[in-house]
């Protein structure tokens, strides 16, 4: 069961809890506006937040107070940090965090100091990064350490593609043929070792060889190929859910947003689920986290609401929680859980 959802709007982050049979939602101010939040399963009450300009934040009291982070983050926009599930040196989860421009930082002190994994710098594909909005740079859009295997860690570059490292990011593999170089989201599901699912503006890709070999797989997804994140059921490597849009224009900005949610099941094309979902017009991209403990369960986040699926993504239900109305006109970022 999940035991919290966590999210960040405007210059706020949301926890939303089960309590009793029903569900609560806690707004609490935050320094800055968010781009992205992780929670960390192994210290009660420790969330990371990243800013667009002014660095990487913590909390210990489940995003009442924030105080900076430590020293060695050498860029303010951090736009992607993530939590180590399986690795924990001291007592404490090691922690990444990635920055525009592209650079990743890891940190085994519970973020007290940071260290640069510069070989990501030297990558033969480097100066073809750029993100299109701000054409000059690119940012660490996604982070995903391997759930399987010690040492292993994918990032996810904007507009740049997947890389990875095999030595906790000493030394770092360049993109790989057949995998989507607009990265947005990267996941894995303790289903499957050696599988990781990549999300991007070109649709969907996959490996199921630890990142050696890609494939991309976008039947059924026209007109709906711009992906912006992705879940995978925790009990079905081949179950998945995808937010959509027709592209970028339609994808965030909720007065022009008309986002939907594809699924795709035993290797079969894509469809577009509607069932308990909102209308497109008007909604954002949704954010996803899939229930670790409960094969089936999937939860969703955008501009409208907190959506809930227990039967594998193929039908929703809105969970019946007081919705602030000015999140209708605000986009969803860094929607995470405590599992």
């Amino acid at each position: 069961m999940v035991k919290a959802l966590y999210f960040a709007a405007d210059k706020a982050i949301f926890e939303v809890s089960p309590k009793h049979d029903h569900w609560v939602l806690h707004e609490k101010s935050t320094p800055y506006s968010f781009r992205c939040l992780a929670a960390d399963p192994n210290k009660n009450g420790r969330l990371y937040g990243g800013s667009f300009d002014n660095g990487l934040w913590m909390s210990d009291n489940h995003g009442v107070t924030w105080q900076q982070a430590g020293e060695g983050i050498s860029h303010d926009r951090v736009l992607s940090v993530h939590v180590s599930q399986r690795e924990i040196v001291n007592g404490h989860s090691v922690v990444w965090a990635g920055t525009e421009p592209s650079h990743v930082f890891r940190s085994i002190n519970g973020g007290k100091t940071w260290t640069d994994c510069t070989g990501l710098q030297s990558l033969p594909s480097k100066p073809s990064w750029s993100f299109p909005p701000r054409p000059h740079t690119h940012h660490v859009r996604w982070i995903q350490p391997d759930i399987h295997v010690d040492d292993r860690i994918f990032v996810g570059i904007e507009l740049g593609g997947v890389m990875q490292s095999d030595d906790n990011g000493k030394t770092w593999q360049d993109r790989k043929p057949d995998s989507q170089h607009d990265c947005h989201t990267l996941t894995m599901t303790p289903a499957a070792k050696d599988r990781i699912y990549e999300a991007a503006g070109g649709g969907f890709a996959e490996s199921r060889d630890g990142g050696r070999t890609w494939r991309t797989y976008n039947d059924g997804l026209d007109p709906y190929e711009y992906l912006v994140e992705i879940a995978v059921d925790s009990g079905d490597a081949d179950t998945m859910i995808a937010s959509a849009a027709e592209g970028p224009r339609t994808a965030y900005v909720p007065e022009r947003a008309q986002a939907v949610l594809m699924r795709r099941e035993q290797g079969q094309p894509w469809e577009r689920i509607t069932s308990g979902l909102p209308d497109p017009e008007g909604s954002t991209v949704f954010s996803l986290v899939a229930d670790h403990n409960q094969p089936g369960r999937f939860f969703a986040v955008n501009n409208l609401g907190v959506y809930q699926s227990d039967d594998a993504g193929k039908t929703w239900n809105r969970l019946p929680i007081k919705w602030p109305r000015h999140l209708r006109h605000e986009r969803i970022w860094g929607l995470t859980s405590l599992q």
